[in-house]
């Protein structure tokens, strides 16, 4: 699908990182953007500056995110573009024992499930929403091409590391149902990919010490560095405009594998 100007499109997490990095690609290319994000501020402000509309909305509450749909496309229209960047976590053992104490205590329910809700309910919940609105579109070509969905997953979700149970098991969730919606959809000419970031210098990342970070430039085999947001957004890209990208989980890290710490 090729984007060109007032292609309507939603990108999640827009406010910062590598939601924003994506919402500039697309309105680089005259896409009408609407931005779903919790950062009031930050995301008027990056709609300010793109030409774009920002929707306040919570991807874990329905009726949050059916009224920033219902915001976005009274703005600009039915999206033919959804990018899913909303995520957190966190680093929690499954259970562990106090080394000077010796006690025991395990990884608290409405954690594990904080992280579920957000980075793979959530996901799902836009994907689900955003392609019933697609599927009332008319072809854009020949093949039936009504829509693309990128979702964001993480190296995590295939080799995550000590203390990220939660936040592994929303990325795999996010991997794993990539192909049985790519194919749920697939007469409806909505296509479903889902990139796989490694170590990317995003704000969250930015937070940490320098040496942390020049540690884990160095455990990326090539080229050692963190990945740039600008980076996620061309795949980001690709994967909307190349219309035989589908059903695909595709990582992006520099061919990292993650070591347990």
């Amino acid at each position: 699908m090729e984007v060109s100007a007032n292609t309507p499109a939603v990108v999640t997490g827009g406010a910062s990182g590598l939601g924003e990095a994506t919402a500039r690609a697309l309105a680089a290319k005259g896409a009408k953007v609407a931005i779903f994000d919790l950062q009031k501020e930050k995301g008027e402000a990056v709609a300010a500056d793109i030409g774009g509309t920002f929707c306040e909305v919570n991807v874990t509450d329905d009726a949050s995110v059916d009224a920033g749909f219902e915001k976005a496309r009274a703005a600009h229209g039915q999206e033919r573009i959804l990018i899913n960047c909303a995520g957190t976590g966190n680093a929690i053992k499954t259970a562990k024992r106090d080394r000077k104490t010796g006690e025991i205590s395990h990884f608290p329910m409405d954690a594990f499930n904080f992280i579920i809700q957000i980075n793979l309910v959530g996901t799902f919940r836009c994907i689900a929403k955003s392609a019933a609105g697609m599927m009332t579109l008319d072809p854009l070509s020949e093949d039936g091409d009504r829509g693309a969905i990128v979702n964001t997953a993480s190296v995590a979700g295939e080799d995550g590391q000590i203390g990220q149970a939660a936040y592994s098991a929303s990325k795999g969730g996010v991997i794993g149902m990539t192909l049985p919606i790519a194919r749920d959809l697939m007469n409806e000419g909505i296509r479903v990919n889902t990139i796989l970031p490694g170590i990317f210098n995003t704000p969250l990342m930015n937070a940490a010490p320098p040496q942390v970070k020049e540690a884990l430039a160095a455990s990326v085999p090539f080229p050692k560095r963190l990945g740039n947001a600008e980076e996620y957004a061309h795949l980001a890209m690709t994967m909307v405009e190349n219309g035989y990208f589908n059903g695909e989980d595709v990582r992006l890290d520099g061919s990292i594998r993650m070591a347990p710490r």
